[in-house]
């Protein structure tokens, strides 16, 4: 068994402190700076889990039972099914959650906190669990401590194992660094699509909603499109320019934005 290089663990690091850290920061930033609502953020979160991590994943499992081939081998088709999926379920989230819980305050500054609780759990459950176990299974490793894991599992379940944990020293130092860079601009365009939602339950045009979920699927199709040709790094590139610009045309918006309570 290899050992899992110090540049890979550092890694690891940087993105479970991306991953929690930068949600975190931004909470504390909402509720003190923009006197924004902790259950906004609350209610974000919570959105994303039964919209994205429920509803969607029932999708998944009915759409992968009955069209898996075409799914899994046309690249394009994976593409447009995931973006699509993505996006309404989670657009569509959005706009329910908004609307149930607009008596709430739902203002500008509460739409960001929205944003951040959505972007935050997802980073904390995608990025910032995985990266425990990484760094809790390469400490492991190179402490040679592993292996008496190993002993106890039947053959079957050890190669498996094996399989899984070899990720750790073969992929590429920088990836796990990636793996933050990546969370950032995820948090960032979830608070974007947050604050073009909360546009379309202020100004109660569906078509704001429809703009977000084609962003949001647009963003997606072009993350596992582009997975499939180019490197990690230029696809982060690509990504960061992408939701930047986003950013500069959201936030123009924002900022001219007279804050305006649509609580009942």
């Amino acid at each position: 068994m290899e050992t899992v290089h110090t540049l890979s663990i550092i890694g690891m690091c940087f993105s479970f402190i991306i991953a929690v850290g930068l949600p975190t920061g931004l909470m504390i930033y909402s509720f003190r700076k923009m006197n924004a609502d902790m259950i906004w953020f609350a209610i974000g979160a919570i959105t994303f889990v039964v919209f994205a991590i429920g509803l969607e994943q029932i999708l998944h499992l009915v759409m992968l039972k009955f069209f898996r081939e075409s799914l899994m081998e046309n690249l394009v088709i994976k593409a447009i099914y995931g973006g699509l999926a993505a996006g309404i379920f989670e657009e569509v989230g959005r706009f329910i959650s908004m609307n149930l819980f607009k008596k709430h305050s739902l203002s500008k500054e509460n739409a960001f906190m929205y944003g951040v609780g959505h972007g935050g759990i997802e980073a904390i459950l995608i990025v910032g669990l995985t990266s425990i176990s990484n760094l809790i299974s390469s400490i492991m490793i190179n402490a040679g401590t592993f292996e008496a894991t190993l002993s106890s599992l039947d053959e079957q379940t050890k190669a498996k194992t094996m399989e899984q944990i070899s990720l750790l020293w073969t992929t590429n130092s920088i990836d796990f660094y990636l793996a933050g860079v990546e969370r950032v601009v995820a948090i960032t365009l979830h608070i974007c699509l947050s604050y073009i939602v909360y546009r379309g339950v202020k100004e109660h045009k569906i078509q704001l909603l429809f703009l977000a979920i084609l962003i949001h699927a647009g963003v997606d199709f072009i993350t596992v499109l582009l997975a499939g040709y180019v490197s990690a790094v230029v696809l982060e590139l690509v990504l960061i320019v992408i939701v930047a610009s986003l950013t500069v045309l959201v936030g123009k918006r924002f900022y001219a934005e007279q804050t305006i309570d649509l609580g009942e």
